[in-house]
């Protein structure tokens, strides 16, 4: 009886390895596309959040990032020509080395536009 026991619980071995090294094979590593996606998804969710948007605008929201639009970078049109004007206003203060008080007041004048 034990001998039948023993033959059976080979017999059960040797047809469950195959399955297995299957589920060990399905486990792979993510391509790089999709690596790429996951990334683009947890930037989106992030931004998503800081908006602290909701419902319909959060989804239209993802949407639109997520295919790579322009909510996708994070700026606006408004937000691209202020950091463009911050940028000069910041390299000429730098060629007229002002410090201090005066590059605060240069900065707040030339910023306004």
């Amino acid at each position: 009886m034990s001998k039948l026991m023993m033959a059976a619980l080979c017999s059960l071995m040797l047809v469950a390895s195959p399955l297995a090294l299957a589920q060990e094979k399905a486990k792979k590593e993510p391509t790089e596309a999709q690596k790429k996606q996951q990334q683009r998804m947890a930037d989106c969710n992030k931004q998503a959040g800081a908006k602290k948007l909701e419902g319909e605008a959060r989804k239209k929201f993802m949407s639109t990032c997520l295919s790579g639009g322009e909510m996708a970078k994070g700026q606006t049109d408004a937000q691209k020509k202020q950091q463009q004007r911050m940028s000069d206003c910041n390299k000429q203060a730098g060629a007229k080395k002002l410090e201090g008080d005066a590059r605060k007041k240069f900065m707040g004048t030339c910023l306004k536009g």
